[in-house]
């Protein structure tokens, strides 16, 4: 009694389409609907009303913090030109791991290649 591989493969398919087919698990999917959900409470606020909004030019000026003396910024030339001796930016002089120093604490970001978008981005590393 020799058996090939085709025709068991047949015979055991063949005996799970017949044991899905005598199931009536997917016969009662059609009958019952899911029930409704019960709606949200909606209420009124009726105590602890907001005051009115302020109008412009009276808000409390302590509120804030004072402006950083210090103004000293990056800036171009008025035309819009790169300054005298400024190298080409591109992709590959970009990439990499740059050192990077805020307000005295010094941070690593990286700059991979990607293949998205302009086809770099900047990430920190070890950033506090």
């Amino acid at each position: 009694m020799t058996f090939s591989k085709t025709g068991l493969v047949a015979v055991s398919l063949a005996a799970l389409v017949a044991s899905g087919c005598s199931t009536s698990r997917f016969s009662s999917m059609d009958d019952q609907q899911p029930a409704p959900l019960e709606a949200a409470p909606a209420g009124k606020v009726t105590a602890n009303q907001l005051p009115p909004p302020a109008s412009p030019g009276t808000t409390d000026p302590s509120q804030f913090p004072t402006a950083p003396a210090n103004t000293q910024v990056a800036a171009l030339p008025s035309d819009g030109s790169a300054p005298a001796g400024a190298s080409d930016v591109t992709a590959a002089s970009v990439a990499g791991v740059w050192n990077a120093s805020v307000a005295g604490q010094s941070c690593k970001v990286a700059t991979p290649q990607t293949k998205f978008g302009a086809g770099f981005r900047a990430g920190p590393l070890h950033c506090p």
